[in-house]
């Protein structure tokens, strides 16, 4: 076994530890690039992926009319019978809830693979609009900024410094 500094000993065990209690077999493994990333939007993702029980928690609810007869159908389910409803439901209830919301429902049309109805059409393909990063605000811009110059002019005095004591030995 390799040997670790002293302090990293009991995290380390800890760690081998909840290792040996998880079953690896059969596990996907996944990697996540994180250059560039948002840290939020990356641990939210992230944390998508690693709780995966979406397909069997959620559940889809309706009514039937009838005394006692509310009906329930788990998300597995429903992409088995008709996954183009649940693209429905979940861009429906995004919508707002008011008049024009039942007009906007019959404009969306989705179907499943690449055939469709609408082959004599022009169709106009869309493209994701690119994520515009934050500018950092002026203020941290320039302490930045500040602090950069700083670490330059201080690296500028130590290689003179070193000059400096270079000349001195030589001479």
């Amino acid at each position: 076994m390799a040997t670790t500094p002293p302090g990293f000993t009991g995290n380390l065990k800890k760690a081998l530890a909840g290792l040996r209690r998880i079953s690896l077999d059969g596990l996907r493994w996944r990697v996540f690039d994180a250059k560039g990333q948002v840290l939020g939007r990356l641990a939210s993702q992230i944390a998508v992926v690693l709780q995966g029980r979406k397909m069997t928690d959620k559940i889809y609810y309706w009514h039937t009319g009838y005394v006692g007869h509310l009906k329930e159908r788990r998300l597995k389910d429903q992409m088995e019978k008709d996954p183009t409803e649940v693209i429905r439901k979940a861009v429906l209830r995004m919508l707002p809830r008011n008049k024009l919301r039942d007009d906007r429902d019959r404009k969306l049309r989705i179907f499943s693979g690449n055939e469709h109805p609408f082959h004599d059409r022009p169709l106009e393909p869309f493209v994701m609009p690119p994520r515009q990063v934050r500018e950092m605000r002026p203020r941290a811009r320039r302490a930045m900024i500040r602090a950069q110059k700083k670490q330059q002019a201080n690296r500028a005095k130590e290689e003179e410094d070193a000059k400096n004591a270079a000349a001195e030995v030589t001479a």
